[in-house]
């Protein structure tokens, strides 16, 4: 079953820049966003690593200004500016009454929210004078749906709003739901992505999950949206499209997940009605690794091209799939073999979840 849906418009905030451009380019020039990164703040813990994908020049007030900003986390933050550019780029309007951005839905992908929020939040409950005294300004950050709250709220979007946590396929989660909402008559457009902060508390915690083998990690940051929408929708907003989203798939596997992963790429193909020599790219997080493993079990020789974008953003977290997705769209701009072809978006998440999204890339 091919599903009625299109991506007509993305924006992502990472450490290529801000904007849809500033990532194609970025990305199709080879320029690296990984840099050193210092080893903590004077009042701070140390971090575990020593470079990192961070969003350059990004602070919540100066890009959003200072009225209700004071106790936005990063996360929030990037999420916020990220909508804002995606809709000025679609020019669609939520905040004025009437305006089309009522019934634009938000699907918001994380891992578990703001890991700094949550901990420092925890922090001050046990440190400070009593009664505990805690900002509370600072509360609603350590909700995981704060983000993608505030985005409706900023933006005027009064349709749909869902917080998926599924650590690196959040992403594909995330579209997975949009479809659902489609298909349930919720809503025929939705703003779906991810985003991720880096922050101390985070690179710790991924520095203990990881195995030794794997070695440090290097952690990126950002957001990244997908205008996801029926062709319906999209035609009479005179919006043209990017791709169709042919099918997207997710299951757990919490054994050998690249067996796991390379069963849901066969099928969702064969759900598309896809052979795999139809296949022009890949979007990998890596270019290597399960994804990669998997990608070359399904499609074999000769190998389609593979994108990929870890080793140039860093590891971004729940916004990786989106990520990639954002990848493979900067991609086919300017080639011109990938019109009318297929381009396959898998993820796999170490806790156990696997997908695949395919993606016919408009001609």
């Amino acid at each position: 079953m091919t599903y009625p849906l299109v991506l007509t418009g993305w924006s992502a905030t990472s450490p290529l820049g801000r904007g849809a451009r500033a990532f194609s380019e970025g990305l199709r020039g080879g320029r690296s966003g990984i840099r050193d990164c210092a080893d903590g703040a004077p009042d701070g813990p140390a971090l575990p690593v020593k470079q990192a994908g961070l969003v350059p020049d990004f602070e919540t007030r100066a890009v959003l200004g200072r009225k209700n900003t004071r106790s936005m986390d990063r996360a929030t933050g990037l999420a916020v500016a990220t909508v804002g550019m995606l809709l000025e780029d679609q020019r669609i309007s939520g905040a004025e009454p009437g305006g089309d951005g009522q019934d634009v839905g938000l699907v918001l992908g994380t891992t578990t929210g703001s890991a700094q929020s949550m901990m420092d939040f925890t922090r001050d409950s046990l440190t400070q004078d009593k009664p505990y005294l805690v900002d509370p300004a600072r509360f609603p950050n350590t909700v995981m749906n704060c983000a993608a709250g505030q985005c409706a709220i900023w933006h005027g979007l009064r349709g749909p709003n869902t917080t998926i946590a599924g650590g690196k396929a959040s992403g594909l989660s995330a579209l997975g739901y949009a479809v659902r909402l489609h298909q349930c008559g919720h809503a025929e457009t939705v703003l779906c992505g991810a985003v991720e902060e880096f922050s101390p508390q985070r690179a710790w915690l991924e520095w203990h999950a990881r195995p030794e083998s794997e070695g440090p990690p290097v952690l990126g940051e950002g957001c990244a949206l997908l205008l996801v929408e029926s062709a319906e929708a999209a035609r009479r907003a005179g919006r043209p499209v990017l791709a169709e989203l042919l099918t997207v798939g997710i299951r757990v596997a919490l054994e050998n997940p690249r067996a796991a992963l390379a069963d849901a790429m066969r099928k969702a193909l064969a759900e598309a009605g896809v052979a795999a020599g139809d296949v022009w790219a890949v979007g990998l997080d890596t270019a290597d690794g399960v994804s990669a493993a998997a990608a070359a079990d399904v499609l074999g020789a000769p190998a389609p091209r593979r994108i990929s974008v870890e080793e140039t953003i860093g590891d971004t977290g729940a916004a990786s799939a989106v990520m990639q997705v954002a990848a493979v769209l900067s991609h086919a701009e300017d080639a011109p073999e990938a019109r009318g072809r297929v381009a396959l978006v898998p993820s796999v998440d170490r806790d156990g979840l696997v997908g695949c999204a395919v993606l016919r890339i408009a001609g």
